[in-house]
């Protein structure tokens, strides 16, 4: 107890200097700086309660204030964060009105310092003064910033006068079980608990949420089921299917069976496969898809990414009514661009994208050298499946559960396995196309410390390729990734996040392991390390972009905000949720509130795209272009809301440049059609508008899009 009060005096500032006003110390003033979070909110700015943080004076050094900006490094991707799963940040520290530090006692400087709630260790940031100054990178959840008068600026130890501290926003995050009230008004009853299993739950997380443990989703519990008691065949691993320009496929999707974990499920496929055929063809090439639906319930199939005519698209409701059970639809599609594409259902993703509904399409470039001489390619679609007793969770069948958080998996695979092996040579060089597919979960993959290059996204090569030590990536992403293994042993597939525990309110590393590869004594056939070693600047892309770069300044053309609006909710549900107002964290990488995560339904939250200018919200709004326009977007992510969350947002038809996220410049741009949105940050996207149609533009997390998070442009 002494050791705590000790802790809360130094905070306070219990020691005092001598009196006299303070003099300013050098610099210039607050107003003189240029940090977003120095002067007053901005519509273009990230919300400053997640990345600001104020400095606390001294009581008898109140002249002196500062803010300290959470600023995004520079990265690939959409989200900055260690191998570990930390968020990264560049810190900016403004300070305004210290007085000489002669005027505090011995002391020539002032010392920024930076560590856990703890105060252990805390490390020497170096010498600040009045004005903008760049502290360097955290990778911390919860830390302090403190500013101290020091003797020197080199000192180890924080010994002299503290004179500014201040906590990160994420040490806002409550505990649950302190502030819930129980009781309450709920909307369910045990009479409606029939047929509802309880979700799986984190043992490791003990859960205290009084008010909710009785309750259920306001929706009819939904799962496949065999025709008539019909024998379903075991599905197939997912074969290699090389097409030709001009070729047919016939895609077929229908019910297959799944053993997962000694499980025996009934789930989806195309063509029996799961996933579906890794379709490989060649730029430009056009193929016919004979698709037919065996579900027993409609759908449609989407290129994702693909630039292909409008009517082919998939979108159902915008491009083609949904394709009935037991009908069939003649898609042509054009493959205009090299890349990793993937194709899934268009209808009711939440459900049918979730039980199997899913494959790859690797498009060749017509040029040989596109890519580095590599010793083989992989592709990989990472994905997740939540798993009970008895099989799969069931969905919603007139609304999709999990509306508010996304259905996050407990059960992760790997090409629908959840133990994926690769064998391969010591040395080998593996060239990696990942994709993600999961409804929700954002990935932070790395190799076992294997050392990764990152060369390519959704829809092309980086103006230049980079070392990355993990790939975070987001639903419906794709990123390419050359991988070296040179040394004999495993190599575990890991993904490595920080997981939040919302009952006690802290963070804590989570690891699974998704595969693993077993890398071979054998020697090489062929040694690609020089190729490996050197990161390439591809000119082709450098020179496409150079005709871009007159719109990088121009004036915003749109804006969206993606907040929510809930409707109904169950008291005690609701109750939780306002608890968590105080702090967001910007990805929420794990479920660890399956109960929490489940009750939502479609009905309950409405997910929404809102353009500010006009006020229209969704389907309501009315974005027309021609096509050659050049159209700079920004998309904010509201904080302000009862349960904010990071957006995948993906644009159909199209290819964008995110020019910057929170106000920094990206300086490797390559082409996208899908970006995360962290809670309450910004990006602006250049679009090209290069494809007459009409077209979605929606969230990629399965349940926000079925609750209602898209809209439709148009490019004439």
């Amino acid at each position: 107890m002494r050791k705590r009060f000790a802790i809360v005096a130094l905070f306070l500032g219990a020691t005092f200097a001598p009196g006299g006003p303070p003099r300013s110390w050098n610099g210039p003033s607050l107003a003189d700086t240029t940090s977003f979070c120095a002067r007053a909110p901005a519509p273009a700015d990230p919300a400053h309660d997640i990345y600001c943080l104020e400095l606390i004076p001294r009581p008898d050094i109140r002249e002196a204030t500062g803010v300290v900006e959470l600023r995004r490094p520079p990265s690939p991707f959409d989200v900055a964060v260690s191998v570990e799963g930390h968020q990264l940040y560049d810190l900016v520290m403004t300070l305004q009105g210290l007085p000489d530090p002669h005027s505090l006692g011995a002391y020539a400087t002032y010392v920024a310092w930076l560590g856990p709630p703890s105060l252990y260790p805390m490390k020497n940031l170096g010498e600040v003064r009045n004005g903008r100054v760049e502290l360097g990178r955290v990778a911390l959840e919860k830390f302090i910033v403190m500013v101290s008068a020091e003797s020197s600026a080199t000192v180890s130890e924080r010994t002299g006068r503290l004179v500014l501290r201040g906590n990160s926003p994420s040490t806002r995050m409550q505990r649950h079980d302190v502030l819930m009230l129980p009781g309450g008004p709920g909307t369910h009853s045990i009479e409606a608990m029939r047929g509802w299993p309880m979700p799986p739950m984190d043992t490791t997380i003990p859960m205290y949420m009084p008010g909710i443990e009785a309750l259920v989703p306001t929706a009819t519990p939904l799962l496949p089921v065999a025709p008539g008691g019909a024998v379903v065949p075991e599905a197939r691993p997912r074969t290699l299917l090389p097409l030709a320009d001009g070729d047919t496929l016939r895609l077929e999707a229908g019910l297959v069976r799944r053993t997962i974990n000694g499980q025996s499920l009934l789930m989806y496929g195309f063509n029996g496969q799961y996933p579906g055929p890794l379709l490989s063809v060649r730029q430009n090439a056009t193929v016919v898809v004979d698709f037919v639906n065996h579900l027993d319930q409609p759908t449609a199939v989407h290129w994702h990414g693909v630039r292909l005519e409008n009517r082919f698209d998939g979108a159902v409701g915008v491009t083609q009514e949904a394709v009935p059970a037991g009908g069939r639809f003649t898609y042509r599609v054009h493959f205009r661009d090299a890349g990793i594409y993937w194709y899934h259902s268009h209808f009711r993703e939440d459900l049918q994208q979730d039980l199997g509904l899913y494959g790859n399409m690797l498009v060749r470039s017509s040029r040989p050298d596109y890519f580095a001489p590599v010793n083989r390619e992989e592709t990989l679609m990472l994905d997740d499946l939540l798993l009970g007793d008895a099989g799969p969770m069931p969905f919603g069948e007139e609304t999709p559960t999990h509306a508010l958080m996304g259905r996050f998996g407990n059960v992760f695979l790997i090409n629908g396995e959840p133990r994926y092996t690769l064998a391969v040579a010591r040395g080998e060089v593996v060239r990696f196309y990942v994709t993600n597919v999961a409804n929700t979960r954002s990935f932070n993959l790395s190799f076992g410390g294997a050392p990764i290059k990152l060369v390519a996204a959704d829809a092309g090569k980086f103006e230049r390729e980079s070392w990355v030590e993990s790939v975070s990536i987001a639903p419906a992403q794709r990123y390419v990734v050359e991988v070296k293994f040179p040394a004999t042993g495993d190599v575990p597939l890991v993904n490595q996040v920080q997981a939040i525990n919302h009952s006690f309110g802290y963070f804590f590393p989570q690891s699974d392991t998704l595969g693993v590869v077993h890398v071979g004594s054998r020697a090489l056939a062929r040694d690609h390390s020089a190729e490996f070693a050197r990161l390439r600047t591809n000119a082709d892309v450098a020179g496409e972009m150079s005709r871009y770069r007159r719109y990088f300044t121009r004036p915003l053309d749109r804006e969206l905000v993606l907040t929510l609006k809930v409707h109904e909710l169950p008291f005690a549900l609701e109750q939780l949720l306002q608890i968590e107002t105080g702090y967001f964290s910007p990805v929420e990488w794990s479920g660890t509130m399956p109960m929490m995560d489940w009750l939502s339904t479609g009905k309950q939250a409405e997910w929404t795209l809102r353009d500010p200018a006009s006020g229209k919200e969704n389907m309501a709004i009315d974005w027309r272009f021609r096509v050659g326009d050049v159209v700079k977007i920004r998309l904010v992510n509201d904080r302000n809301t009862l349960h904010a969350m990071a957006h995948p947002i993906h644009l159909h038809g199209q290819r964008f440049l995110v020019l910057s996220q929170n106000g920094v410049p990206n300086d490797d741009l390559v082409w996208k059609d899908t970006i995360l949105v962290p809670v309450g940050s910004t990006a602006e996207l250049l679009v090209e508008m290069s494809n007459p149609g009409r077209w979605m533009l929606h969230c990629h997390i399965a349940e926000h899009l079925q609750a209602g998070m898209m809209g439709v442009f148009e490019v004439n």
